[in-house]
C-alpha cells in the first residue's frame, strides 16, 4: 500500500472528523472529552497552522491525520505542538510515523524552531518508542496529569524535538 501525506482539502473534512473523533472518543491519548461535528471540526482543523492528512494512493482513503499550531506565543512562538490519528483500522502499519515524519519537516518549513509534546500518556507505549526513534527527547512526567475514559488518572510524558 503506498501511502502520500499532504496537505487537507475541504473534502477531507468529513474523514478527518471521523478518524480524529475515533481518538477522542477511545478516551485514551486527546484532551478533549467532545467529539467534533461537521461545524466544529471545520473550524477547529481551519484555525491550524498546518493540517496533513494521510491518504492511500490506490483507494484514495484518508488513513489518518495531524493538526500543527503554535504551542506557545511571543518569545516561546517558535515551539510549535503537534497531535496525530490514525484509523483504528490502519494503526501498527507505518502511518502514524509518516504523519510525524512529515509534521517535522512542515514544522520546519512553517518556521518553527522546536516540536514540544505537552501531555503524551505514559502508557501509549506505541507512540512514545515512535516519538524516541524520531529523536524526540522525554522531559519529565507530570503524575496524574490525564484523566482516562474509565475513570483513573494516567501520568503524562513531555518531549521534545528540535527542528
Amino acid at each position: 500500500m503506498g501511502v502520500t501525506v499532504r496537505e487537507y482539502a475541504t473534502d477531507d473534512i468529513a474523514e478527518m472528523i471521523r478518524i480524529w473523533n475515533e481518538v477522542v472518543e477511545d478516551g485514551e491519548a486527546f484532551p478533549q472529552t467532545e467529539p467534533l461535528t461537521e461545524s466544529t471540526g471545520a473550524d477547529f482543523f481551519a484555525a491550524q497552522t498546518f493540517c496533513g492528512v494521510a491518504e492511500d494512493e490506490d483507494s484514495g482513503e484518508l488513513l489518518g491525520m495531524y493538526i500543527l499550531h503554535p504551542n506557545n506565543t511571543g518569545r516561546c512562538g517558535h515551539l510549535c505542538n503537534s497531535s496525530y490519528a490514525v484509523s483504528s483500522s490502519v494503526r501498527g502499519r507505518g502511518i502514524g510515523r509518516l504523519l510525524v515524519e512529515h509534521s517535522l519537516r512542515q514544522a520546519k518549513r512553517e518556521g518553527f524552531g522546536v516540536m514540544q509534546f505537552n501531555a503524551v500518556v505514559e502508557s501509549n507505549v506505541s507512540a512514545r518508542k515512535l516519538y524516541e526513534r524520531l529523536g524526540f527527547i522525554e522531559l519529565g512526567t507530570i503524575p496524574k496529569g490525564f484523566f482516562m475514559k474509565d475513570g483513573h488518572y494516567e501520568d503524562i510524558v513531555l518531549y521534545y524535538h528540535q527542528l
